[in-house]
């Protein structure tokens, strides 16, 4: 779907973005991200065809970014971080307003206003979007970019800066949208959410590209395992006690396995036992050290 060779991109001397090489699958998620400044936002414009990248190729659909990328964003729906509403208008108002940019006919329309309004909940559509809370705004945002039902989405931080519960619903609503067939390339500071819907993430900093994997490939590589077993025995032994129980942690497979035999042999009684994975946060905080 999105291919990426060589890219970079400067502004006088500064190197946003320093020779990166990235593929999108059609029909995943990939989460960019990265810290302020990484690039994350500048690759999403050169994607989406709103500015060219200063060396390397971008193929988007097949197609060559550099000549075609007015057939190409016909396809496209994107979201910028930041995408201030016509406060004057009501949701409908704006998005019909939208529609007839896209070129959609007014019948065609108003039926998919009408159903992106309804899955994104945005009830209170006769009220001004200047009287909207942040959540709803972006929302309106989100039907926007959705109105021509684009094969590919770029969403920069769709959730920045909302509550919680907004957020959340934002997130599991781009997991549906994966599941109606959709691409959706996006960056988010918020890493649990990331590891939550993403089938592979991007790790950029200073422009250069750290990784791109898959969540369970990325730990292996990059985290950590522990194991902790807790159990009971009368007898007195060398491990970690707490509220009467024992307690045994470690990071090899074959130590926990060999206590796991010895609580079997001698019958003692086994508790709990569990796996602790390292969460993206972890490895990202690592990376960027």
């Amino acid at each position: 779907m999105i291919k990426l060779k060589g890219v970079t991109k400067l502004y006088k001397d500064f190197v946003a973005v320093d020779n990166l090489d990235l593929e999108v699958k059609e029909g995943e998620i990939l989460g960019i991200i990265g810290h302020n400044g990484a690039g994350k936002s500048t690759t999403l414009k050169m994607i989406a065809g709103l500015t060219a990248p200063t060396y390397g190729s971008i193929h988007v659909m097949g197609k060559d970014m550099a000549k075609e990328s007015t057939y190409v964003k016909r396809y496209i729906g994107y979201l910028p971080e930041e995408s201030p509403l016509y406060e004057n208008m009501t949701a409908s108002e704006y998005l019909l307003f939208f529609s007839e940019l896209y070129g959609m006919p007014s019948k065609d329309a108003k039926k998919r206003i009408d159903m992106l309004l309804k899955a994104l909940k945005l009830d209170e559509q006769n009220k001004l979007t200047g009287e909207f809370s942040k959540g709803m705004k972006r929302k309106v945002a989100i039907a926007r970019s959705l109105l021509h039902d684009p094969k590919l989405l770029i969403f920069d931080e769709p959730n920045s800066g909302l509550d919680p519960l907004t957020s959340f619903f934002i997130i599991d609503y781009l997991k549906n949208l994966k599941g109606q067939g959709k691409t959706i390339l996006l960056s988010a500071h918020n890493l649990f959410h990331v590891e939550y819907i993403c089938d592979r993430v991007a790790i950029i900093k200073g422009g250069k590209l750290l990784v791109c994997d898959t969540m369970d490939s990325i730990r292996k590589s990059l985290g950590s395992r522990e194991y902790e077993v807790i159990f009971w025995s009368g007898d007195n032994l060398d491990y970690e006690r707490s509220d009467g129980n024992y307690i045994f942690k470690t990071t090899s497979i074959g130590e926990m396995a060999s206590v796991l035999k010895n609580i079997s042999e001698n019958n003692w009684a086994l508790i709990d036992l569990s796996i602790k994975q390292s969460a993206l946060e972890d490895i990202y905080v690592k990376l960027m050290a």
